[in-house]
């Protein structure tokens, strides 16, 4: 069996007086394409941005790659977060002002990378997402779909561990959405990325190895909820 690259042991997360996770455990494997699902303020989206390190629980531990991310400073969870982790939000979150191209290239030239090492390896990617074509274009001039396609080459240009994905086809119309989700999970794999998505769509659920439930801010396996709870989980 392959060894866990993330997990979350014990973890608990309040805003104010409201908690959102309790004591919540997750273990995933690397190469695993995981799918978080859950009621509308089940607590799935702050699990994931526990996970990738964007906040830090308030008791629990994160761990990525056999360190704890959460004990670390926030220079080196930025570091973790931009050579590491790839991000897909709902809305894509380009840059409006920069062509397809830059966009997709952003995250290599932070790391310092050459622009001509960074433009081809933008290139290439695109190409692979079926993008040509479109690089000298604006986030502004293309369509839902495609938004979210070049969202998905920026996430994967610097060839990361872990994608996490936010609702990845939650703006978008079913086609567009399979489609988006096609292309993620298979360039995913060529990469051997982790994925690790957040999602309502049972659709998009289905494409993952791994299902569980975040209800009232407790992880549950689905295929144990599934066994045991039996009838209308409100998330299928």
């Amino acid at each position: 069996m392959s060894a866990a690259i993330l997990a979350a042991h014990a973890v608990t997360k309040s805003f104010g007086s409201t908690p959102a996770l309790r004591d919540a455990n997750l273990t995933v494997t690397a190469g695993e394409v995981l799918a978080i699902m859950g009621p509308s303020g089940s607590g799935k989206s702050t699990l994931l941005h526990c996970l990738a390190g964007i906040l830090r629980p308030d008791s629990g531990q994160i761990v990525f790659d056999g360190h704890p991310l959460n004990t670390m400073s926030e220079n080196n969870r930025s570091l973790i977060r931009r050579d590491r982790f790839g991000f897909v939000f709902q809305f894509g979150q380009l840059v409006p002002e920069l062509p397809v191209l830059e966009n997709v290239m952003l995250p290599l030239l932070l790391r310092h990378t050459s622009r001509r090492v960074a433009r081809d390896a933008a290139t290439a990617v695109l190409d692979r997402l079926d993008l040509h074509g479109l690089h000298r274009r604006r986030p502004g001039e293309l369509s839902g779909g495609q938004a979210q396609r070049v969202a998905v080459a920026r996430a994967l240009v610097n060839r990361p561990t872990v994608v996490f994905a936010d609702e990845p086809t939650g703006s978008l119309d079913s086609l567009a959405g399979e489609n988006v989700m096609d292309l993620l999970l298979a360039t995913a794999r060529e990469q051997n990325a982790t994925v690790v998505l957040v999602t309502h769509d049972a659709r998009v659920a289905a494409c993952a190895d791994r299902e569980v439930l975040v209800r009232d801010g407790e992880v549950t396996d689905y295929a144990t909820v599934e066994t045991n709870k039996p009838g209308d989980l409100g998330t299928r």
